[in-house]
């Protein structure tokens, strides 16, 4: 059984979920974090608690997180803002990973913005907030809220090779997109990761995952514990109760478990919750727990 005191939370580094290298120079922890919630409800203006947000940051840098996921348009702007302040200058370890292709609205609605200006302004945004020369990876987001749209991502894509090709961005990654999306970015341009919907009661991705690891790139699943409907499963429950854990840090270890090129993102703005989630990547699922999980999507 597998049990955790607050204490023994300082003794449990993400690292315990083993790393991933990207690209040469780019080797991050598989356990990660996502800033999303740091930016208020609805991911819509600033926090309630700015110092609470900080604190979280910093924790994840101390249990040795060094992958962290990002955009200018949470907020706008407000999480790279609180990113800067609470982490800048940034260990050299540490790799910041944003994404473009989307605005927010006064009303706080999500229109796309993937016109070639619109994406060009959008890395030079995410620079000056996050305070970089250079942005590790960018990842173009062409879908919708939680699925990809067909048709093709060329004339963006083409966008940020350039911006790569100027120095302006190291790396490229792309999200929300179906696999002949995937197939057309990489005959433009190397891509180091995907970022798409997917979790252990969603997934139309399979397929994906295991032909991405076959070529070593990343993928990489938001709302990896159901995003605004949180994963709610009797089976999840169960496996939970029997290694004496929460059923979201099962959640996320069946991720870790599912391919070792998943890397995982999840977001909160409280520290006890991020410890929880960390303490994800000390959970070993036997073969009896991943069948009874596996079975939730089913």
């Amino acid at each position: 059984m597998v049990s955790h005191s607050a204490k023994e939370y300082n003794n449990l580094p993400a690292t315990a979920a083993g790393t991933f290298t990207m690209a040469e120079g780019l080797t991050v922890t598989r356990m990660g974090y996502g800033a999303m919630q740091l930016a208020g409800p609805h991911v819509f203006g600033p926090p309630a608690d700015r110092d609470a947000a900080i604190a979280v940051l910093r924790e994840a840098v101390a249990l040795g997180i060094t992958h962290i996921d990002t955009s200018d348009f949470y907020g706008p702007y407000v999480t790279n803002q609180i990113i800067k302040e609470a982490l800048h200058p940034y260990p050299d370890s540490l790799h910041i990973v944003t994404k473009v292709g989307s605005l927010r609205d006064a009303e706080g609605n999500w229109p796309k913005a993937l016109a070639p200006e619109q994406l060009r302004q959008a890395v030079l945004d995410n620079l000056e907030h996050l305070g970089l020369d250079a942005l590790d990876v960018v990842n173009l987001r062409v879908g919708g809220f939680d699925r990809p749209e067909p048709g093709s991502i060329a004339e963006p894509f083409s966008v940020l090779a350039q911006l790569q090709q100027e120095g302006l961005i190291k790396h490229l990654g792309i999200s929300t997109v179906n696999a002949e999306q995937v197939a057309e970015a990489q005959s433009i341009a190397p891509i180091v990761c995907v970022q798409n919907f997917y979790n252990l009661a969603n997934r139309n991705d399979d397929e994906l995952i295991d032909s991405l690891a076959a070529q070593g790139i990343a993928y990489v699943p938001y709302f990896p514990l159901g995003g605004f409907n949180p994963l709610q499963s009797n089976r999840l429950q169960a496996v939970a109760t029997r290694l004496g854990t929460t059923p979201m840090a099962v959640a996320l270890a069946w991720l870790l478990q599912r391919s070792p090129n998943i890397l995982l993102i999840p977001g909160t703005s409280s520290v006890e919750h991020l410890r929880t989630n960390v303490s994800a990547a000390t959970l070993t699922l036997s073969e009896e727990d991943l069948a009874e999980l596996n079975s939730v999507a089913a």
